[in-house]
């Protein structure tokens, strides 16, 4: 039953505050006849992602995990004018998708997917590119704490960064899991206590996918 009614209430909000949106309906389309995992965030989850990088009036986006370009689409949206995204992503088959999801969306002459392990361009991306205002990662769990550290360089005061899918079902309270997703999750979250330069918190979401959550933090001086 609370499934159910979290899946209602997503349903709910959707047909009110979530105008038809033709692009993005496609864009799911897509990524089902392509065979993509349907791990996307939800249309809910999309549009606050979107709001988040307006309301901090994001010029240069960062996302970690591409998959068949959903979220993408949401953040280049949020995009200041004369805006740019880049998004990283391993598999060559989510990355060409994507692509097309992003040419049918209008959005391929601001964003930018780029192939490969995220760890290895991001290490690339150092000292070559503009700090960016805003990061999205929603990618390998166990990597959370490498990427959080990778992305340190790439940001600058006050970039707001989301960490997406850091809750597991409630799993992630348990020190004692060897599931490795987990173990990478509270790597970075107890990394993160170390560091006062960053503010953090983590809220717990149910919803269409079920019981997860997201973290979020601020960059400091």
């Amino acid at each position: 039953m609370p499934e159910q009614v979290w899946s209602e209430v997503d349903d709910y909000f959707e047909q009110h505050l979530l105008p038809t949106d033709d692009v993005m309906r496609a864009t799911l389309e897509t990524n089902i006849a392509e065979n993509l995992p349907p791990i996307a965030v939800t249309p809910p989850q999309g549009k606050l992602l979107h709001l988040l990088a307006r309301a901090c009036g994001a010029r240069r986006i960062l996302e970690i995990g591409t998959l068949g370009g959903y979220s993408t689409i949401w953040l280049a949206r949020a995009l200041e004018p004369g805006g740019h995204l880049i998004t990283l992503e391993l598999d060559l088959h989510h990355a060409e998708v994507a692509r097309r999801n992003l040419a049918h969306a209008g959005m391929s002459d601001r964003v930018e997917v780029r192939v490969g392990r995220a760890a290895d361009l991001l290490d690339a991306m150092t000292g070559s590119v503009e700090p960016f205002d805003f990061i999205f990662v929603d990618a390998d769990k166990a990597s959370s704490d490498v990427y959080f550290k990778a992305i340190m360089p790439l940001s600058h005061p006050g970039t707001v960064v989301i960490i997406d899918n850091v809750v597991r079902d409630g799993k992630v309270a348990d020190a004692k899991s060897d599931n490795e997703d987990i173990q990478g999750i509270r790597r970075m979250t107890e990394w993160l206590a170390t560091q006062p330069t960053i503010s953090a918190t983590a809220i717990q979401t149910v919803g269409g996918k079920s019981y997860d959550g997201f973290l979020m933090a601020i960059i400091g001086t």
